[in-house]
């Protein structure tokens, strides 16, 4: 908060420099307009569950979100301009860096909109009577940033891939259910089609967005939700979905481990990629995760990578192949700046 103040004090005094032949009744609703945008993210928060016109909830998420990145990189920007005036003091680069920054974000917007799809081939000394094919995707954040109409695009995506099973990585609901049901997305999740099931695991949003609502939501979908539980396929296969670490009482991962059979193969639902050495160690023989967005813009990116033992993509340990998603969509603003959304499809098959 300190940061983001910060960038804002610091904007907010250029912006003013720019402006300074602008009579001051201009100046005073320059000024209420600036702090408005900045703080609209915070307002909209902080009523995700009032009775809002969903045209305003939504005018606030979205334009206070891409506040976020317009800052970030407006004020990167400026400081590099305000460097050069050093050696040229009568240079004036405020509207380059403009320029500069609004290019950036219609880029990170049309990069954000086209996901990769990963495809992944793993080999089991496990039983397998025949290949298994796995879509597995996370952070949906299904909301006012990620509508009906995106979801839509998701499902037909992912049905395109013609999964045998699906599994979501947590952070399928953004904030609150209340513009999910506004929406009727429960229509478009019970679109999605795996013959063999889909398995989702709790995330830290399914927590801000209140549990038992989400549990209740996707009763009304074809998604089986596993908290701390063990499904098991009718090839032998068993997928674990561990509740997300917000849960100070979890089960810890041998426990449920326990409920298994070590000689078949044991997949893991964890939504946050922490202590991923000591579920290698565990012999789990893949895990899937997400959270991390990768930071999302650069260079946020850069702070993942060292906050975490692996922040995205695939990495084959000393046992287990883990996979740690960047998200499918992503939360906040709709840019994707040095990261990509990503789709992996896994395909698992006796050595």
């Amino acid at each position: 908060m300190i940061a983001y103040m910060g960038g804002n004090i610091y904007l907010f005094i250029r912006s003013l420099q720019q402006l300074q032949h602008l009579p001051t009744w201009g100046k005073v609703v320059f000024g209420i307009m600036f702090w408005l945008v900045a703080f609209s993210l915070f307002i909209a928060l902080g009523t995700r569950n009032v009775s809002l016109p969903e045209v305003v909830a939504r005018a606030l998420f979205g334009v206070g979100s891409v506040w976020m990145v317009f800052l970030l990189y407006m004020v990167l920007s400026l400081v590099v301009v305000d460097l050069l005036r050093l050696a040229l003091p009568h240079f004036n680069g405020f509207y380059y860096a403009l320029g500069f920054t609004l290019c950036l974000l219609v880029y990170g917007n049309w990069n954000y909109h086209h996901p990769r799809i990963e495809n992944i081939d793993i080999e089991f000394d496990k039983p397998l009577t025949q290949p298994l094919r796995i879509v597995a995707v996370s952070d949906v954040h299904l909301g006012y940033g990620t509508d009906k109409k995106a979801l839509k695009r998701y499902v037909e995506l992912i049905n395109e891939q013609q999964p045998d099973i699906i599994l979501i990585g947590g952070d399928l609901i953004d904030n609150s259910t209340k513009p999910v049901r506004e929406q009727h997305m429960q229509q478009e999740l019970s679109q999605l089609k795996a013959p063999q099931g889909i398995y989702m695991a709790l995330g830290n949003h399914e927590y801000i967005s209140g549990i038992e609502e989400c549990a209740a939501l996707l009763g009304q979908t074809p998604i089986r939700l596993l908290r701390d539980s063990v499904a098991r396929l009718q090839n032998g296969v068993q997928i674990i979905g561990r509740d997300d670490r917000t849960n100070r009482h979890r089960k810890p991962l041998e426990h449920l481990l326990e409920e298994c059979d070590r000689s078949m193969p044991i997949i893991v639902i964890d939504h946050q990629p922490y202590h991923l050495s000591e579920a290698d160690s565990l012999g789990i023989d893949l895990q899937f995760s997400g959270h991390t967005h990768r930071g999302q813009v650069f260079p946020l990116s850069l702070l993942t990578d060292l906050m975490y033992e692996q922040s995205h993509g695939y990495r084959r340990w000393s046992h287990a192949h883990i996979y740690v998603s960047s998200g499918l969509s992503l939360w906040g603003p709709p840019m994707r700046i040095g990261t990509h959304s990503d789709m992996a499809i896994i395909t698992l098959r006796e050595r």
